[in-house]
């Protein structure tokens, strides 16, 4: 039952989509990623000094590195729900273990450590495939660069959650590396709501409109909530299924997108994301079962064991 931390994490994601999508009409992209950090801040401090933590960190460069990479993902998946169909958006960026197990499966390659793994080749094929077929009415509509994208916030995104996984390996707590890449997420967003004015004379969208003020407060409050319900089912719940349960933000942010905004998809698109779903869990369910250190995950989450 631990392990369904995870769907709560995933409901919450993609319910963090939905008023990333809808805020999107009322603030920039850098708005929404600062203000997405601001209500991190606060909420983590308050965690933090109720629970007598400490920020004071040795690893100052890996939260740097996580931060950067990180923020520029989060960025560039916000600028893509505002123009994607919700599940679209949502899909693209859960290629994230598809992109990991590309790398696993190179390092594994460069290093000869051994033969061709060809349930994941089938399943990174696959993967691919399903991305081919769901891109194809967003190249008809004129939205491939916005999907192009979201594909490219998967990439980064997989490099950050591995630099995440090294960090908490080293010891460090889930609390302080979500915090400094909060903080990561107030600088970069108010610098490039900054930059966005060329120059000019920076305007910021009002606070005092409610409706305006309650997207971006749930934006906050559903992101720092599924982070720490992903958290703790990773630390409680059984590794494989909790790596699989992930998924279901695909069904969610699918339902969310036909019953909010209306989003209608033809037979490419449904055809693509059961795809990339089956994909994913598939190279997850992979790389779970067949790692060598594979004992080591008992206790953390499949990538833990390679990273």
């Amino acid at each position: 039952m631990q392990s369904l931390w995870m769907l709560f994490a995933s409901f919450m994601f993609a319910a963090m989509g939905v008023c990333v999508k809808l805020a999107s009409g009322l603030y920039s992209t850098s708005e929404i990623v600062m203000y997405r950090g601001v209500v991190g801040i606060t909420i983590l401090s308050c965690m933090i000094w109720f629970q007598g933590g400490t920020l004071r960190t040795r690893f100052a460069m890996g939260h740097l590195w996580r931060g950067v990479v990180g923020v520029v993902s989060l960025w560039m998946w916000f600028y893509a729900i505002a123009k994607l169909p919700l599940a679209t958006a949502m899909t693209l960026n859960y290629m994230a273990p598809i992109w990991i197990a590309v790398w696993l499966f190179t390092h594994g390659w460069w290093h000869k450590r051994k033969g061709v793994e060809w349930p994941l080749t089938v399943a990174i094929f696959m993967s691919f495939v399903g991305v081919t077929l769901l891109l194809q009415p967003a190249f008809h509509a004129n939205l491939l660069f916005d999907a192009l994208i979201a594909l490219g916030s998967s990439v980064l995104s997989a490099m950050a959650y591995m630099q995440v996984r090294k960090l908490g390996l080293a010891g460090e707590p889930e609390y302080r590396v979500v915090y400094f890449f909060s903080v990561m997420n107030l600088l970069a967003g108010a610098g490039g709501h900054v930059a966005e004015a060329g120059g000019g004379p920076v305007v910021w969208h009002s606070l005092n409109n409610t409706y305006g003020f309650l997207l971006l407060l749930g934006i906050g409050l559903c992101a720092t909530a599924a982070q720490m319900a992903m958290t703790r089912a990773y630390r409680v719940g059984k590794t494989l299924v909790v790596a699989n349960l992930q998924y279901t933000g695909i069904v969610f942010s699918s339902v969310w997108g036909v019953l909010v905004f209306s989003d209608t998809f033809d037979w490419h698109s449904w055809l693509g994301i059961g795809i990339i779903l089956a994909s994913g869990m598939a190279a997850t369910f992979y790389n779970t079962r067949n790692t060598d250190k594979g004992a080591a995950i008992a206790k953390t989450d499949p990538i833990a064991s390679e990273v």
